[in-house]
């Protein structure tokens, strides 16, 4: 018979915010393999770039003393950290023991579920804004798969990646011409990439035919807009790496990426690119990237798909490419490995799920930090509670919500390199 002890004492005990630091670390490529800064307090964090550096080389005679080239240094900044909240709920009647108070051994055998659970889920979400960002699916054609070719006036609405999809999920669907719509999943179809949505939790259907696929129509997280319809959420590789013309932002951290090299990272086209072709063109960018840009970028990130055809191509080009390290599968979910080319040429490869299959980024990670303060925080009430208890007809819950607290910091853009509209 296990002790009988207070909601609060157990919290303390068994979820402290350093258990959801390391879980969530553990979970997610990119967290775990950036730098990391956690004394970061928030408010405005400067960011300082080397625009240029000291050039003045001359041959038979010293530079004159009015011509000498100066290292620039720009200041950028960062605002404030980005928050993203989770939360946990368990029901009063699940935990107590007939004489009403809390038993360990209860709590003990719903913690681990529920925090698996909100672990997973969060990893996937941090995972997709850091990575592919800052939307999570896009519409499109599924009908040669017995889908829908574009949303309906009954709610079903083809996307690409079925599998960000849950029961009862919130999400705002958004387009170039659209108002931005919020609504709630009601069903999904696994075989025909087809969700039903409804403007109520659920509710029934409603009609989304005017977010079409020539609009660009997208699929937003709860909370990425805010009011002014701005993107609210930790700035992405796919924002950070690509120009604005190949759908990335003009500026990184408050100045203007044109401006200065090292805010430039080595764009590629990647709309040639086929299953067939895809290992000649990793490493044709690769060597582009090495020729025009700057840093060491030796790693590349996919999706499951574009690992797949890697994989695939591997076996069929074995006199060109040889694997230096077996590939291998993380517990939580990521494939990698080490191959390569008949020059000698190394680089890694690393297949995941968040990331979308338009892009695959070659990163630097020495470029890349995630300055945070504490990671994670659970809301703590005036009165020192680490949750909040609510009271309904049905019975009393207690409501745990955690803040996830960072901003992704990009040093230096120009160290790593993006493949970036591959459409096969």
């Amino acid at each position: 018979m296990g002790t009988t002890r207070s909601f609060q004492d157990m919290l303390n005990e068994y979820l402290p915010n350093e258990l959801l630091k390391e879980e969530l670390i553990m979970r997610d490529y990119i967290l775990q393999n950036v730098q990391k800064d956690n004394n970061w307090k928030g408010g405005n964090l400067v960011v300082p770039f080397k625009g240029a550096g000291a050039s003045s080389v001359r041959f038979g005679q010293l530079t004159a003393s009015n011509d000498i080239s100066q290292s620039k240094h720009v200041r950028g900044n960062i605002a404030d950290y980005r928050e993203v909240w989770s939360s946990l709920i368990f029901n009063q009647r699940d935990l107590q023991e007939h004489d009403g108070k809390i038993p360990e051994t209860t709590f003990l055998r719903l913690l681990p579920d529920e925090l698996e659970d909100l672990m997973d889920y969060k990893k996937e979400v941090v995972s997709i804004q850091l990575g592919s960002g800052p939307q999570f699916a896009t519409i499109q054609d599924n009908s040669g798969i017995g889908g829908a070719a574009a949303p309906t006036a009954g709610g079903l609405m083809p996307v690409d990646k079925i599998d960000r999809f849950q029961i009862n999920q919130k999400l705002v669907l958004d387009d170039n011409d659209s108002a931005a719509l919020t609504v709630y999943v009601i069903a999904v179809n696994v075989n025909t990439k087809t969700v039903t949505v409804s403007a109520t939790r659920g509710g029934a259907v409603v009609d989304i035919s005017a977010y079409s696929v020539a609009q660009a129509a997208k699929c937003y997280h709860d909370g990425v807009f805010d009011a002014g319809g701005n993107h609210e959420t930790f700035v992405s590789m796919r924002q950070a790496l690509l120009s604005s013309v190949n759908g990335g932002t003009a500026n990184i951290h408050g100045q203007l990426k044109t401006a200065y090299p090292i805010l430039q990272s080595v764009n590629i086209d990647g709309s040639a690119m086929t299953a067939a072709t895809i290992l000649n063109d990793l490493f044709n960018a690769y060597t582009e990237a090495r020729e025009r840009g700057k840093g060491l970028a030796s790693e590349y990130l996919m999706s499951l798909k574009n690992f797949g055809s890697v994989m695939k191509q591997l076996e069929l080009q074995k006199g060109s490419y040889r694997v230096v390290e077996e590939p291998k599968e993380s517990l939580y979910g990521w494939m990698e490995m080490k191959i390569a080319n008949v020059t000698g040429r190394i680089t890694r490869i690393v297949g995941i799920q968040e990331m979308d299959d338009d892009i695959i980024p070659l990163v630097d990670w020495r470029s890349i930090t995630f300055r945070s303060n504490g990671y994670f925080k659970k809301r703590i009430s005036p009165d020192g509670r680490e949750y909040f208890e609510i009271r309904a007809e049905s019975g009393y819950q207690y409501i745990v919500d955690c803040c996830l607290f960072g901003e992704m910091e990009y040093k230096k853009p120009g160290h790593s390199a993006i493949i970036h509209g591959i459409s096969y």
